[in-house]
């Protein structure tokens, strides 16, 4: 967190949360929405701006709901999420590179949701695949040892009874690959894709 929004939160300390207007996407992409956005359920306009973005990407955290959300000076502004609380994108050299800049050179933990949605974690922080980056990462994927083909990952993914077993390949390691229902990503991840200010967040990854 940069020291100046630590200032302000201490100066500060009872500015009210802000809700639904900042979204990130599932390309990492971080999204402003005004009134009229949100009431017609938009995505919002993308935040273009660079020393903006950074300024979000450093001051990003989660609160112990499962809430993430963007310290801007002494007010919190949680984001809605549209896919994971980070958005991975492939490297050449650190394998994987979070939407906020930080690398995951060691991949922990490796999921494919029914959808075809590649979902990692690393440093402890869970990240969706961009998936302009899916046709790079299917390089790394192996059942029982050799190359996967399109049609092989859409039918193993579809067959949960398919006890053939996918890796991902890293230069350290082969990292299992797990089946997972997109539904159930909030849920498994235990983060709240949309906090709202009123209800407390419920197991499913929503708010009652």
């Amino acid at each position: 967190m940069d020291e100046i929004v630590k200032q302000a939160m201490a100066k500060w300390p009872n500015v009210p949360h802000c809700f639904g207007w900042l979204a990130l996407d599932a390309r990492g992409a971080w999204r402003m929405r005004d009134e009229r956005t949100q009431k017609l359920g938009l995505n919002g306009d993308r935040i273009n701006h660079p020393a903006l973005k950074n300024f979000i990407d450093r001051n990003y955290m989660q609160d112990k709901h499962g809430c993430w959300y963007f310290q801007n000076g002494p007010q919190r502004v949680y984001v809605n999420l549209l896919a994971t609380p980070f958005i991975a994108h492939t490297d050449p050299i650190e394998g994987f590179v979070l939407h906020t800049g930080e690398p995951v050179p060691i991949l922990d933990e490796c999921w494919m949701s029914d959808d075809g949605q590649l979902i990692i974690e690393g440093n402890g922080k869970v990240a969706q695949l961009d998936d302009r980056d899916m046709n790079e990462a299917m390089a790394q994927f192996r059942i029982d040892r050799k190359p996967v083909s399109d049609d092989r990952l859409m039918d193993w993914l579809s067959n949960p009874s398919d006890d053939a077993r996918m890796t991902y390949e890293t230069p350290s390691r082969q990292v299992p690959v797990q089946r997972l229902h997109a539904a159930d990503v909030a849920a498994h991840f235990g983060f709240i894709r949309e906090p709202k200010p009123e209800h407390p967040p419920s197991p499913d990854g929503t708010h009652k």
